[in-house]
């Protein structure tokens, strides 16, 4: 039977990350009927709602029954982060529809046979660079969310260089994330935690780039040995049986029929180059503009569609079947909207239980006796802790930075140590923890599945756990500031 177009979610994928977000749903429920409710006071300065620290109170319980905890994902659709969770549907739907009408056209094929052949005898260069392509866009522009779109493009590259969806996940929104987390001047969480803390903008960069540096060496050593592995032995592959049926319509790269067909194609090319200009652009202005910071994944998202469909209308004689793409493409991701509803939901029971505050509360606690070293990997793992509940970086420094600033204080942290902390604890586990939208529409254009995905990556978070912790008794040990 022929494959269906683009990127279509994986039923077993689907079927197992559900399930870990159910369960992570009921215990969510659970701890509402556990951890004693509470509240801080908040109060608005300068447009931002920010915390009083010494203001916690406890509260009474809110009358929050059991069956809400399971109608939580249609609740979210008019809670606080109703818009947040409707653009981000949007978006992967405009996507997933756009590189269906790209992959069945032809044109993706094409643009990837020109990589191939300029880059056939230096493939790991190719891998190299393209991850410190990402790194940089998530370290100096603190972009993550928008370069799903790309993750496509870079799959059937990986796959075409004779590797796995594991390397091309890693070579795009992994390393994405990671630079996201080693960020040197990200101004969603670099920025906006620093102006909190009072610190100059972007200031102790000195110490973040051998940050950046070691994790990406660490991070391309990873990815250049398994893919090595898996060129050697395409059995040793995690996902190699999943692969076998799923990415047939992806091999042999012909380039005979697909480098040079006619000048439909190079129109089409054009087209989209086009607008993918467009979005780059986009993705580069974003957090300097506030238009552009405020619209930015919708506008990615339009970008995308039109550049897509015009190219697939372009290229292809029979116009039926663009639609016909387009169509199986957002049908293949749609599943995914109801996992990116079940994550959010997760947050909305905890507040809707009144214990966020109150986890809050507990956890910044355990300062007031902690020598400096051991509060900063407290603010670590309280950041940790917070983002399995809370994913944007922004909103999360809102809610901790009032609370862990004096408290750092107090201890004898400097500031910057607390900011390089937070961001730590904000970004990586981004592509671990299973409540993270992108972790989830990422692994739902490819076969793998959750726990193949945590098997994988878990050396590689072990060793950027070390390099972290590393940096931290360092930036406590110099007095890393200016203050």
């Amino acid at each position: 039977m022929e494959s269906k177009a683009g990127a279509q979610i994986s039923k077993k994928a689907f079927i197992q990350s559900a399930l870990i977000l159910l369960a992570f749903m009921i215990l969510a429920g659970v701890l509402t009927r556990v951890v004693p409710a509470g509240s801080f006071q908040r109060f608005t300065e300068g447009g931002r709602t920010l915390i009083d620290p010494g203001s916690y109170q406890a509260a009474p319980r809110p009358d929050y029954p059991v069956w809400r905890w399971l109608t939580a994902p249609v609740e979210v659709l008019w809670s606080d982060d109703s818009l947040l969770v409707i653009v981000i549907s949007l978006f992967i739907l405009m996507v997933g529809g756009a590189f269906a009408v790209l992959d069945s056209s032809g044109i993706l094929k094409s643009a990837l046979g020109r990589i191939v052949v300029r880059f056939k005898d230096s493939k790991y260069l190719l891998l190299l660079l393209i991850t410190l392509f990402f790194m940089v866009l998530g370290a100096f522009f603190g972009i993550f969310e928008e370069v799903v779109p790309l993750v496509p493009l870079v799959l059937s590259l990986s796959y075409y260089l004779g590797w796995d969806a594991l390397v091309g996940l890693g070579m795009s929104i992994l390393a994405t994330n990671l630079g996201f987390s080693a960020a040197i001047t990200n101004p969603f969480t670099i920025g906006v935690a620093q102006e909190l803390a009072g610190l100059p903008l972007f200031s102790g960069s000195w110490f973040r780039i051998p940050i950046f540096l070691a994790i990406y060496a660490v991070t391309g050593f990873f990815l250049v040995r398994y893919a090595k592995k898996v060129e050697r032995s395409p059995q040793s592959s995690l996902v190699y049986s999943e692969e076998q049926t799923s990415v047939v319509k992806h091999r042999p790269l012909d380039l005979s029929q697909d480098l040079e067909r006619a000048p439909a194609m190079r129109r089409a090319t054009l087209w989209f180059g086009i607008f993918l200009a467009l979005i780059i652009l986009v993705l580069i202005g974003a957090p300097f503009i506030d238009f552009l910071s405020d619209f930015a994944l919708p506008l990615v998202g339009i970008f995308f569609l039109v550049g897509g469909v015009g190219a697939g209308l372009l290229a292809s004689p029979d116009k039926k079947a663009v639609w016909k793409a387009l169509g199986e493409g957002v049908g293949g991701i749609a599943p995914g909207i109801l996992l990116i509803l079940m994550a959010v939901s997760i947050k909305h029971i905890v507040v809707s239980g009144g214990i966020m505050d109150t986890i809050l509360h507990r956890a910044a606690g355990a300062f007031q006796s902690a020598n400096p070293f051991f509060s900063t990997v407290l603010i670590y793992l309280l950041a940790l802790l917070i983002e399995f509940f809370v994913a944007s970086g922004s909103a999360k420094a809102f809610l901790m930075m009032p609370i862990l600033l004096p408290l750092a204080d107090l201890v004898g942290v400097t500031r910057q140590v607390t900011v390089t902390a937070y961001c730590f604890g904000d970004g990586f586990s981004n592509m671990i923890y299973p409540t993270n939208p992108v972790l989830l529409i990422a692994l739902g254009l490819t076969v793998v599945g959750y726990p193949k995905w945590l098997r994988w990556t878990l050396p590689l978070w072990g060793a950027i756990l070390l390099i972290t912790l590393a940096f931290l008794a360092l930036g406590v040990a110099i007095g890393y500031g200016p203050f």
